[in-house]
């Protein structure tokens, strides 16, 4: 994978972040500025990158669809499937990164979507796994590696279509 095209499913996956509360305005902005060093140079992505953290909560709703647009991205809604999975399959990257412990992962899935989202069912039955031991128990260690191979799969399919704005004629 280019330098430019890891920039673009880091400025996706941060868009879904944004999206669903689990990162600030700034933190877009700050992956937009990521892009433009990558190598991403468009009109809309500049002004985004161009944000001070003040500015960041007021205009990255208007000027994030735009610049995503740019670049072949979608801004996917919240409450839809399409939005929800990219959001879950961020989350999973972040963990392998090592920017989130599996716990961490497993929480912040179950408390975004209990057990109500088929592709993640089974980290919110992980997540109310992690209830039942105590620290330093060997089982948490089980856990842990089930939960990492529930991120690598989940990882493994970086973009997802984005969902048609038209009705099928």
């Amino acid at each position: 994978m280019t330098s430019t095209e890891a920039a673009a499913i880091a400025l996706q996956d941060h868009a879904a972040l944004w999206s669903v509360g689990e990162i600030s305005a700034s933190e877009v902005v700050d992956s937009a500025c990521d892009a433009l060093v990558a190598g991403l140079d468009t009109p809309n992505l500049r002004i985004l990158a161009a944000c001070t953290r003040a500015e960041a909560d007021y205009d990255v709703p208007d000027l994030l669809p735009p610049a995503l647009a740019e670049l072949g991205l979608a801004l996917h809604p919240v409450g839809g499937a399409a939005g929800q999975e990219v959001a879950v399959r961020a989350l999973a990257r972040r963990m392998l990164a090592g920017e989130l412990k599996p716990w961490e992962l497993a929480f912040r899935i179950h408390r975004l979507y209990g057990h109500e989202l088929p592709l993640t069912v089974r980290l919110a039955e992980l997540d109310d796994e992690y209830g039942i031991f105590e620290d330093g128990d060997e089982a948490i260690a089980q856990v842990d590696a089930e939960v990492t191979a529930e991120a690598r799969r989940l990882a493994a399919h970086p973009t997802v279509p984005a969902e048609p704005t038209d009705p099928p004629s």
